[in-house]
Formats: structure tokens, sequence, C-alpha cells
């Protein structure tokens, strides 16, 4: 049974690296080499990573197998902007872990962290072309928006808001 862990500062390059691998397959089809690269140095880099934790709140955890094999990442925060909703910033799986309940693992261990914290929702955001949008629905979120993000660079983030009531 995979095992979920708080990723740990010296943890934060595996991180990255689990980011490069999964982004190119993740978005290979919908952004620009450009655009993913930017994507992953803005988001991923070990400073980025620290930022996210000491400053934002997040909460970043590993995916490991029995072996202690790195299988993908989750990251959340807990009651976003005071309001009774936590946000899925972050789920990667590596492609060969895709589809053995993991991702499923991941979501519920994220929902009764954010039940003990009072919230009443997950709230994430995904491209409108990823493929992971029928995951989460299958997980129980419906599309409550869509939103476009300006990211720099001349880059846009096209996304769907997605919310699953707890």
């Amino acid at each position: 049974m995979p095992r979920l862990t708080p990723v740990t500062p010296n943890q934060y390059p595996l991180i990255e690296q689990l980011a490069h691998q999964t982004w190119p397959i993740t978005f290979g089809e919908i952004l620009t080499t450009e655009q993913i690269q930017y994507m992953l140095n803005w988001m991923y880099s070990p400073d980025a990573i620290t930022e996210q934790i000491d400053q934002k709140g997040h909460v970043f955890l590993l995916a490991e197998s029995d072996a202690g094999e790195p299988l993908g990442y989750i990251s959340y925060e807990l009651t976003v902007n005071e309001k009774p909703v936590t946000k899925v910033h972050k789920i990667y799986l590596l492609p060969a872990s895709q589809g053995q309940g993991i991702g499923r693992m991941m979501i519920d261990y994220v929902a009764k962290q954010a039940e003990k914290a009072e919230d009443v929702a997950l709230q994430l955001n995904v491209n409108r072309q990823n493929k992971a949008v029928s995951f989460y629905e299958k997980m129980g979120f419906e599309v409550v928006g869509e939103e476009d993000i300006d990211i720099g660079n001349g880059f846009l983030m096209e996304d769907y808001i997605m919310m699953k009531r707890l």
C-alpha cells in the first residue's frame, strides 16, 4: 500500500525532479515546451517550493511505494483566504503509478485534513484541456467556473475551477 509522507527540505529537489518527469507528459500536447519550462522554473525550484511551504502555508506530501520509491506528490492549503475551503494546488503522479488508486488516496487524505480544519469543500484549478478533468469528476469535483491567469512572459493558464463538497 503506498504511503503519504510530509516533504522535508532535503526532498525539495525530488519534488522538482518528479515535476520535470510528469509535466512534459501531462502538458506536452496542451502547452508549448517554452511554457512548460517557464512554469516548472516558476513553481518548482527549491526556492519556489520553500516559499510555498514557509510563506504561503502549502503542505506538500510525497506518495511513495512500500519500497520507498517516489510515485508522485500533492500540495494543498487549508482554509484559503479565511474561507472554509481547502485548495489542492498540485497533484501529479508518474505515469506508471496512474490508475492504481493513488490519486484517490491523495485526494481522500486531503479531504480528511480539510474536514479536521472544518473546511466544507476542496477546490482546485485544472487546465481546461487536461485529461485529469475526468479523474476529478470521478472523484466528485464539479466545474464551478473558468479562470484565465496571466503568469507573465506572455503565458496564460486557462483553467477550470473545480470544487468538491465535503
